[in-house]
Parts: C-alpha cells; structure tokens; sequence
C-alpha cells in the first residue's frame, strides 16, 4: 500500500495553502458535490481523488492512504457509516476521517460510527472547509505563522450538476421500486442543496414523503422526473 499521508518537508502547509502535502479521498457519489471540493482542495493545496461508492472506495484504500477521508452518508451501495467503522478500526488510522451529508439526521449516525467530524451540506465555505480538517490534524502537519480565515464562497461547475441529473433520469427511466426512490431522493436532496435549487429540493421531498406515508408515488415521480429532465436540457443548453 502507498502511504499518501505526506507531511515531509518538501510538501509542508503553508498560511495560503494550509492543506498542502494532504490527499483527500471524496467518497461521494455526486460530481456536482464533488466538484465543490475539488475547487476548495485546488484553492488549499490538497490533492482529491474521489470514489463513488463503497466498493470504489474499498479499492481506492487498498492501494493506497489518504491523509483525510471524506464520505457521504448515502451511497448507491449502502450507508458512509459502513465504511466510516472500517476505517476507524484500520491500523495505521486515516488522520482524519470525515462525513457529510444535506441530512441533519445522519449526523449523530456519522459519529457513532467514529467520524472525527461532519460537514452539512451545502459544503460551500472554503474557511470552514478547512477548519474541519486542520482541527483535527497533528500539531506537525499544521501551517506555521498567522493564517487568514477565508471565508471564499465555491460556486461548482453547472456542467457537474448537469451530469447529476442525467444519472438522476436514467435512474427514474427504469424501474422504479423502493430503493431507487429512497435513493433518489436522498441523493437529489444534496444536490439540490448545493445548486440551491428550491423547486427541485421539493420535488424530491414530496416523493419522499408519499413513500413513507403509503401514498402512491407515480405522480410525484413523474413530477420530479420531468424537473430532473428540463434540468438536463438546460445545462445542455447554456
């Protein structure tokens, strides 16, 4: 396994870039979500590399250890908690080990599983972003000297979410069961938090609701299939 967590003096944080010599794994199925990080870690000096779901992240970590893990609670192929325990009880410990989630709820989950930390979605603040992780970093690996607390607002590529919601409906185009939808819209919670897109946030509440109430579910799927697809088509053309 290559040991990725480098605090060498060639790669030493500085106060500009306080996250220099880190890699950072997203765990994050999302590219919209991913992309916010991608341009915080560029902006900090880290490097991402990113799975999108447990199994490719399981893989990622045997070949290789990031300094920092950040992992979404909801993943296509199970909990972030799964993993979350994992890694806790790996030996030599991943530095910091962090969750996020646009549910306020997995939360206290994320913790029981031993995450260091949580990030709510939107994760949209560079300063905070980077708080969470240097908070929890040895005294070594931290930037020496003053540093300014950026307060940097991230605006992701609309390209990234365009291609969350083509994923999102070729998902509705098939089969539409249980799962999916309990995925769907977990997974369109998020993304609608970082894009804040109001009528798309809703859209993905109201399904989730007439699942869990027992209510039929094919007119507020058919309602946020069609948002998901004018969402695509108006990507595509801007």
């Amino acid at each position: 396994m290559i040991d990725d967590d480098a605090f060498d003096h060639l790669r030493r944080p500085t106060v500009t870039r306080p996250l220099l010599g880190l890699t950072i794994l997203a765990v994050e199925d999302s590219l919209y979500a991913c992309d916010a990080l991608r341009l915080m870690c560029l902006y900090s000096g880290a490097r991402l590399r990113r799975a999108d779901c447990l199994k490719s992240a399981r893989r990622h970590l045997q070949v290789y250890r990031p300094s920092v893990v950040i992992v979404d609670m909801g993943l296509p192929d199970g909990n972030g908690a799964e993993l979350i325990d994992d890694l806790r009880m790996t030996s030599p410990r991943v530095s910091v080990i962090l969750a996020c989630s646009g549910d306020p709820f997995a939360e206290d989950v994320a913790y029981a599983a031993g995450a260091d930390g949580f990030l709510a979605k939107p994760i949209a603040n560079l300063g905070v972003f980077q708080h969470a992780i240097l908070q929890h970093l040895p005294q070594n690996a931290q930037p020496c000297g003053l540093r300014n607390i950026r307060s940097d607002v991230i605006h992701p590529d609309l390209f990234a979410f365009r291609e969350d919601m083509a994923y999102v409906a070729e998902l509705l185009g098939g089969p539409v069961d249980d799962k999916v939808i309990s995925y769907v819209t977990a997974f369109l919670h998020g993304v609608a938090l970082t894009a804040e897109d109001d009528a798309l946030q809703h859209a993905a509440y109201e399904l989730a609701a007439a699942q869990s109430n027992g209510a039929p579910t094919l007119g507020p799927v058919a309602r946020l299939a069609g948002l998901v697809q004018a969402r695509v088509q108006d990507a595509v053309a801007i």
